[in-house]
Order: C-alpha cells, then sequence, then structure tokens
C-alpha cells in the first residue's frame, strides 16, 4: 500500500545585473530581470498550478494532499511583482491539504562553510513560514538535497524537526528501496523521506522528451507504475521543482493534463493515498538506517556537489564569500548582511559550472549569462565591492577576514591596472 507523497521546491534567485569594476554603486541585483522572470514563472507556472492544486484538493474533499518549500528569497519576490500568487499558496495553505516546509532562507550552501548562518537561515525561514502561512515546519529540506550523516546531526542538535528530505542516490541504498522510510546513523529521533528519482525524474525531466521509449507519459500509465509498488513500499516520495509545471515543461506538452488526472488514476486502486511529509512520518516507521558518510545531493547524473564545487572558480568564489561572514556582521549593517546573504544563493555558483554534455541543458535553464566565466568575473567583482563597503564600515583591522598572507580580493590588483583604461578592458573583456 503505498502512498504517495508529492512535494514541490519553489525557488528564483536574486539574479546579479551586469556588475563591472566601473560601477561605484551598490546596486548588484537586476531588477528588471528579477521582476520578468518572477511574473513569466508566476504566469506559465504558479498561478496556473496552484490553481489546479486547488481544484483537485476540492475535488478530492481533502484527500489530495501536497507539499512545498518556498525560498526566502522567492517569497520576497512575491510580495514586490507577484503578489497575487503569494495570496494563492496562502489559499493552499488553508485547505489544510498543503504543508510547508523548511529550509535555507536563501537557498544557501552555508551548511558546507558556516554552521552559524546555516542555523541562522533556517531560524528566519522558519519564522517567515510560520508568518506568512500560519505553520511550523516539522520537515527539514536542505538546499538542492544536500544532505550527509553530520547534517541530520545538526538538525537534531537544532531541534524541532521530524524528518529530513534526501535523494535516494542507488550508490547509498544499494539493493534496498527508496519507498520505505529510513533513519540517519547518529540521529535517533529523526526520519529520512528517500526520493523515489526514477519515478519524479519520468515527470520532471523525461515527460516531453518524444525519444524516450516510455514517451508518451499517461496519467494511467505512471499510476500503473505507482499501482506496481503495492506490497514492496510505503511511500513513493515524488520531489520535483514546481516550475516542472508548465515552465520546464510548457503547457503544449500536457503536463496540466496530466497532473490534473493523475490523482483520480492513482486513488482508482483503493489501497493508495497521498500523504503529506508529516502525515508519512506518523504513518510509518524507519526500516533501516540510511548512513551517508559523504555529501549527496539530487543535482545531476553524479548527485554529489559538483554543480557548485566542481572547478576552481566555484571553490574560489564560496571561499571568498564566506571569508567575509565576520566582517559583514561585525558591520551591523542591514544592507550590507542582506545582499552578503543574497549572494549565498546556490544558483549563482550554479552558473560557474563548466559541467555540459547530457547536463549541459539543465545549467543554461534561467541562466542570464553568456559563459560560467562571465558568471564568476561578475560575482567577484561584486564581492570585491561588498567587501569595500565592509571595510568602510568596519576597518579590516578590526575584523580578521583572510589570512595575512592572502589578499582580500583577486580583482583588487585589477581593478588599479585598468582604471582610467576602459577601451582595453572592454577589448580585453570581449576576448575572455
Amino acid at each position: 500500500m503505498p502512498s504517495i507523497c508529492f512535494y514541490f521546491q519553489v525557488h528564483q534567485p536574486f539574479r546579479l545585473r551586469k556588475y563591472t569594476i566601473f560601477d561605484q554603486d551598490s546596486d548588484y541585483f537586476n531588477e528588471d530581470k528579477n521582476a520578468e522572470i518572477c511574473e513569466r514563472v508566476a504566469r506559465k507556472c504558479y498561478l496556473p498550478s496552484n490553481l489546479l492544486m486547488l481544484k483537485l484538493i476540492r475535488q478530492f474533499e481533502g484527500t489530495f494532499k501536497i507539499a512545498y518549500s518556498v525560498t526566502g528569497t522567492l517569497l520576497e519576490q512575491l510580495e514586490l511583482y507577484a503578489p497575487g500568487v503569494l495570496a494563492s499558496f496562502q489559499k493552499l495553505a488553508s485547505t489544510g491539504c498543503v504543508e510547508f516546509l523548511t529550509e535555507t532562507y536563501h537557498h544557501s550552501l552555508s551548511f558546507l562553510y558556516s554552521r552559524e548562518e546555516f542555523v541562522e537561515q533556517i531560524r528566519l525561514h522558519g519564522q517567515t513560514i510560520q508568518r506568512l502561512f500560519g505553520q511550523k515546519p516539522r520537515i527539514f529540506r536542505n538546499t538542492e538535497l544536500i544532505y550527509n550523516n553530520d547534517l541530520a546531526s545538526a538538525i537534531d542538535q537544532i531541534g524541532g524537526f521530524d524528518a529530513i528530505m534526501v535523494e535516494g542516490a542507488d550508490h547509498i541504498l544499494g539493493y534496498r528501496s527508496p519507498d520505505f522510510l529510513y533513519r540517519p546513523p547518529n540521529a535517533a529521533g529523526l526520519k529520512l523521506l528517500l526520493k523515489n528519482y526514477r519515478l519524479s525524474d519520468d515527470i520532471a525531466f523525461r515527460f516531453s522528451n518524444r525519444d524516450w521509449c516510455q514517451w508518451p507519459v499517461t496519467s494511467e500509465r505512471f499510476a500503473s507504475w505507482i499501482n506496481a509498488i503495492n506490497g514492496n513500499g510505503h511511500v513513493v516520495n515524488l520531489f520535483m521543482d514546481y516550475e516542472t509545471l508548465g515552465e520546464h515543461q510548457w503547457e503544449d506538452t500536457g503536463i496540466f493534463r496530466f497532473m490534473e488526472r493523475l490523482p483520480s488514476e492513482i486513488l482508482k486502486h483503493p489501497d493508495n493515498n497521498f500523504k503529506t511529509p508529516s502525515e508519512v512520518v506518523a504513518a510509518y516507521d524507519a526500516v533501516g538506517e540510511f548512513d551517508v558518510p559523504y555529501t549527496i545531493s539530487w543535482a545531476d547524473i553524479e548527485r554529489d556537489l559538483s554543480a557548485w564545487r566542481g572547478n576552481p572558480m566555484q571553490e574560489n568564489a564560496l571561499h571568498r564569500l564566506y571569508a567575509l561572514e565576520d566582517h559583514v556582521k561585525a558591520t551591523n549593517d542591514p544592507d550590507i548582511i542582506a545582499d552578503w546573504r543574497r549572494l549565498q544563493a546556490s544558483d549563482h555558483f550554479y552558473y560557474m559550472c563548466t559541467k555540459y554534455f547530457a547536463d549541459g541543458d539543465v545549467h543554461k535553464y534561467f541562466n542570464h549569462y553568456d559563459s560560467p566565466y562571465e558568471a564568476y568575473i561578475n560575482f567577484v567583482t561584486v564581492l570585491d565591492d561588498l567587501y569595500s563597503r565592509c571595510a568602510v564600515r568596519c576597518p579590516p583591522r578590526d575584523c580578521k577576514i583572510l589570512p595575512q598572507d592572502e589578499p582580500a580580493s583577486d580583482i583588487k590588483g585589477l581593478k588599479s591596472e585598468v582604471k582610467g583604461r576602459k577601451p582595453e578592458y572592454e577589448r580585453l573583456k570581449s576576448e575572455v
């Protein structure tokens, strides 16, 4: 008897504008581009999808249930650019059939670099979810399902959570199924909900692929795949980006018709049901231990950290960003701290990824840069200006930012070298 647990990740970052070493202001973010993308995705995905989910909840009288993790960066954008979407999420929350999860407020990699910042962002996000949707989240979902045993220990120490969302990675599971609950080896009070990545990706990535041997994916066919798990699992966790509906899979692919018909097809089997993550945790016991000594994620075919830390540019940008933490917080300047946190969004480092081949198209989506090198140059140029703002408010000699023998930014030398030689700089930049 498998329960079906639908969870959607809902996120957009604050994208950077084209920022050069000649810019003197601290207006880093591309307000026009952010508004344009937010409004477009609201029109194509968020509004029609929320309307559909509300219709299904009413149609099935509360037996259809779903869950969301909406990042703080998107919630801020919805308040600015698409308040109707925020209202529609609040209407979904009022049904009692929708659960909101918590994660890092800025969709950051802070767990890997700063446990203090990690805890603070979880606190901020939980407070925001409670304020906007009236729920105190009990399920944690880390950025991009990044997970290892240490993360389970950290969440256990924070307290207040019943479970963590995790990628059902084959190389960790071995012969076992992702369709059961597991527990971490070092946090007995927590359960782990594992993504069934095959069935999730059938919708998220393969739905419109005419070269796929299972195309077309109909609601009847997909329900039969769910039914095949009867007797061999407790829950099928279908985790995916919400933008799958209408944005990654356009309306003309039939994705909305598929989602509209899927619940009725699944519920034709009398043993099937829909549950929120918290209901799954309450209903089923963990069947074993899921031991993850090294870090996994739900990204790309490797399911590791290479999407964000796979090349020296990414590693350098991340190191410099988090090296600024003490200096940024010592300023007590809310604008500086807000800008630093917006720069933590994992998307900025995803844009610097040089992987192509099988995962190339995924990395290009929502990417406003022409190349990963342009993304890196733009990011560290912004970071250099942020450092300068910190230095004005709190001189570096009073705050340890980097080792004495390490320059605060690679851009500083370049800045002094090319100042006043803008034509030559533009030529060099075009060659790069």
